[in-house]
């Protein structure tokens, strides 16, 4: 008979012995199967006999053992990771379940055993960070009075992401990821000195806009709207829903005549202001309205060489806006700009409609030349994908 039936045929025995938890038959069994040649499954095997017999240090090196075989293999991780806590070393067991959980199958294909399992390690490795993160901060708290708000601020998120509660904020552009551009959420104002002149505008801005909403709301068009064959992943919710309503001033770079003509105020001043001006790219400039109760899902802009400014204008009660790690509340005549290829999302959690005007400027860490030089280089890919 060939040896690999016969080991095929010892590690199907073996298994069927498990599950009666005969352990002895099952390991004599594998002890014939190893003998023709050692194997990820019989291994994992040899493990679980050894762990039904309460010996769990033998178990782990049966573990290692198949670990070394098969590195990745997920169900192996979570017994090593179990198998450490049950030797009483519950703190090497956290790194295990979270490598482990970086691989995990999705649920939809776990059986309701490995779910659990999953909620479990999940459970363990959240409260091992919070654990950690407390630890450090008693280890700072007598030096946190030795900086400003903003850098305790910063330092802060960088306390959560090494305890291992948030990630650190990257940028994922949609369109354009160009290099050497810092990934930061919400940029410091003093790189944008004329956001004062806007912040001064908002009265002015607010009349036209309730003059537009008084007498033309049913312009405004749904901000998401996929066309039937296109996948709306995130949007399904907001797909060519009235929900998320929008009426450009500038859209891709073409000024929208009729709004402006509406606007004069309001456009004069955006006139004024250093926006992104890209030939068929930018700038754009919008009033964006979210209705009552509506959430905008997670999402991430076009290019990183491009910000975006936004102005409050209608705010009915509380609505915030979250840009990788940081959530913020918008109050009118404060504006911010942002970074919109890190991931964020938006909530109007008030009762009534709010409204803000968002355009897009330069990222301040491009050199004027580069501008153009980024400008051409993207027509001149947009003219590429024409070509016959």
């Amino acid at each position: 008979m060939d040896p690999m039936t016969d080991q095929a045929d010892y590690l199907r025995r073996a298994g069927e012995a498990l599950a009666r938890k005969d352990t002895a038959t099952a390991i004599g069994l594998l002890d014939r199967a190893d003998a023709i040649a050692p194997s990820h499954g019989g291994t994992l095997n040899r493990a679980l006999a050894l762990r039904l017999n309460g010996d769990f240090r033998g178990a782990l090196v049966q573990i290692d053992r198949a670990l070394a075989m098969q590195p990745y293999d997920f169900v192996a991780l979570l017994s090593k990771a179990s198998l450490l806590e049950k030797v009483g070393q519950a703190r090497a067991a956290v790194p295990v379940y979270r490598n482990a959980l970086k691989i995990a199958p999705p649920r939809e294909r776990c059986p309701p055993g490995l779910i659990a399992q999953i909620d479990y390690a999940t459970d363990l490795v959240r409260r091992d960070a919070e654990a950690l993160r407390e630890h450090m901060r008693r280890a700072v708290v007598e030096l946190r009075d030795t900086v400003d708000a903003v850098t305790l601020d910063r330092f802060d998120e960088g306390l959560d992401i090494y305890a291992g509660l948030k990630v650190a904020p990257r940028q994922e552009p949609i369109l354009l990821n160009y290099p050497r551009l810092p990934a930061i959420p919400f940029y410091d104002r003093a790189l944008f000195p004329w956001l004062g002149e806007l912040e001064a505008a908002t009265p002015l801005i607010q009349d036209e806009l309730a003059t537009l909403l008084d007498t033309a709301f049913d312009e405004f068009a749904p901000y998401i709207a996929y066309p039937p064959e296109a996948p709306v992943n995130q949007w399904g919710e907001l797909n060519h829903s009235r929900k998320w309503t929008s009426l450009f001033l500038w859209k891709d770079g073409q000024r929208q005549s009729d709004v402006c003509a509406r606007c004069p105020g309001t456009t004069a001043l955006l006139e004024s202001l250093p926006m992104a001006r890209q030939e068929s790219f930018a700038p754009t400039a919008v009033f964006s309205a979210l209705e009552p109760h509506t959430h905008i899902p997670p999402h991430t802009g076009s290019a990183n060489v491009r910000l975006l400014c936004h102005l409050p204008l209608i705010l009915p009660g509380p609505a915030r806006f979250r840009v990788g790690n940081t959530t913020r509340d918008w109050e009118i005549g404060q504006a911010w700009v942002f970074d919109d290829t890190i991931e964020h999302e938006a909530w109007n959690d008030a009762d009534a409609l709010r409204v803000i005007l968002i355009f897009d400027v330069w990222n301040p860490f491009l050199a004027e030349g580069e501008k153009a030089l980024i400008t051409a280089m993207m027509q001149a890919q947009r003219q590429y994908m024409m070509l016959p």
